[in-house]
């Protein structure tokens, strides 16, 4: 590209040069010499001084204003010359730069030890163990997982041959290590990488699900799932969702310059819009942390999770049914989510683990208390995450199991109950209590920050 730019710039030059000869061409040999002799001594002309009394013939004027249009030509091809000699300064500065370093990647490959990797690498094998040593003091060299990068750093010495004097291990989006040669020695460090904050606005058309129409939109899958996560207090996603109805979003997106790379941060408002109703969502930070609640101050969460997975459908609902097993009427007491193998199940709510395992037609199944009123229950599940075990807390939202098929079932999904008072009842009736309502100081600050945040999201619209 830049080779382009350069060459580009010279074309044009020449042919504003073919174009003023071919001009004084025109004018005669007279006018050329005059146009000359002033180009030569166009640094010591002060044209402001000269008196336009003097040019006393009409024709003499003329040129003299040709000839003034002329210098300033000549200054502005002058400056584009300067400019073009300072970029090829700059390449040649780059391209030397280029020759003196060189920077080599590496994903750390099954059964590679950081050792192994070292010894692969140009470096003088009496430096491998100083290496090792001074990077075990701040990251413990076990936990080197597969796929993990690191940068090798290589610098020309005055013998034209490369050596090595740094490498650095990405270890999260802000943080990496240093491993720098100072003299003979090694010193390693952890780095805080800067971070570039941007907040990102998308109004999204629903055309199916909000999930694949915010894909469409380019929301990327963290904010989606985090929105759907949101809005599964109020919104029951198969049944409410329309053709036509749509979100708006407003996030933040963080870039890390140096490697280029993307990560999301909270949903800082959104609006979901159905049928003409809006359900707005603030983020706001109170005394206990950071919390969503609509415009009039009141917390968005409430004690249970009417949907507790991602994209399910409703295959089957609360009441009497035809078994599709067994053949006969029979009072369902929970509702069924069809959902893929694999896919992850939420805690609907803050509590402790009652029961985590077999349990006769539910299968693998998982029951949580979340009160003296309230409990949940999860069946037919592929397996458990970690850390699932009875007398286990969780918080809302967690991820406890994985939708499966075990027990006395025809196919992958998820059966959830809700016991309340040691009553089934149906999850899509119930009403939920709930949560906090900001009041006094902590009120008058939510109403100035949604205001200031409603201001935001005008501009953008319009």
């Amino acid at each position: 590209m830049k080779f382009f730019y350069k060459n580009y710039h010279k074309f044009i030059i020449s042919f504003v040069l073919l174009g003023v000869a071919y001009h004084y061409f025109n004018l005669g040999t007279t006018n050329i010499n005059n146009f000359i002799e002033i180009s030569k001594s166009k640094k010591n002309i002060q044209l402001g001084n000269l008196k336009k009394e003097e040019w006393v013939n009409k024709n003499e004027e003329k040129q003299y204003k040709l000839l003034e249009k002329e210098i300033a030509n000549i200054e502005i091809i002058d400056e584009t010359l300067n400019i073009i000699e300072k970029d090829i300064e700059i390449d040649n500065e780059d391209k030397k730069n280029k020759d003196q370093n060189k920077i080599e990647k590496i994903f750390v490959e099954k059964g590679q030890t950081f050792s192994l990797i070292l010894n692969k690498q140009n470096i003088n094998k009496k430096y491998i163990q100083n290496i090792i040593n001074t990077t075990n003091k701040i990251f413990d060299l076990k936990k080197l997982k597969i796929d993990q990068e690191i940068n090798f750093y290589y610098t020309k010495n005055n013998e034209n041959e490369f050596f090595f004097n740094k490498l650095s291990i990405p270890l999260t989006f802000k943080t990496e290590i240093i491993v720098e040669k100072i003299d003979n020695s090694f010193v390693a460090k952890s780095v805080s990488l800067p971070i570039i904050t941007e907040k990102q606005f998308k109004n999204v058309i629903i055309t199916n699900s909000l999930y694949e129409s915010g894909q469409k939109f380019n929301v990327p899958n963290a904010i989606l799932i985090d929105l759907i996560r949101l809005y599964s207090f109020d919104v029951d996603f198969q049944r409410d969702i329309q053709k036509n109805d749509k979100f708006i979003i407003y996030y933040d997106t963080f870039y890390n310059e140096k490697r280029r790379e993307v990560a999301y941060g909270d949903i800082v408002y959104s609006n979901l819009i159905i049928q003409g109703k809006e359900i707005e969502y603030f983020i706001f930070e109170t005394s206990e942390g950071f919390d969503y609640f609509n415009k009039e101050g009141k917390n968005v969460r409430k004690a249970l999770m009417k949907t507790p997975l991602d994209g399910a459908r409703l295959s089957s609902g609360f009441g009497m049914r035809k078994h599709p097993i067994l053949g006969y009427d029979l009072m369902h007491k929970g509702v069924d989510f069809a959902a893929p193998k694999g896919t992850p199940v939420f805690a609907a709510g803050n509590g402790t683990i009652e029961f985590a395992g077999r349990n006769g037609n539910y299968g693998k199944y998982i029951r949580i208390r979340h009160n003296n009123s309230y409990k949940t229950a999860y069946a037919h599940l592929n397996g458990y995450n970690k850390g699932i075990v009875r007398g286990a807390r969780v918080k809302q939202g967690e991820i406890i199991g994985f939708v499966g098929s075990t027990g006395r079932s025809t196919g992958p999904h998820l059966h959830y109950e809700i016991i309340f008072e040691g009553k089934k009842i149906n999850p899509m009736k119930m009403k939920l209590p709930s949560g906090k309502s900001l009041k006094n100081e902590e009120l008058e600050k939510f109403l100035v920050h949604s205001s200031n945040v409603y201001s935001q999201i005008i501009e953008k619209l319009n």
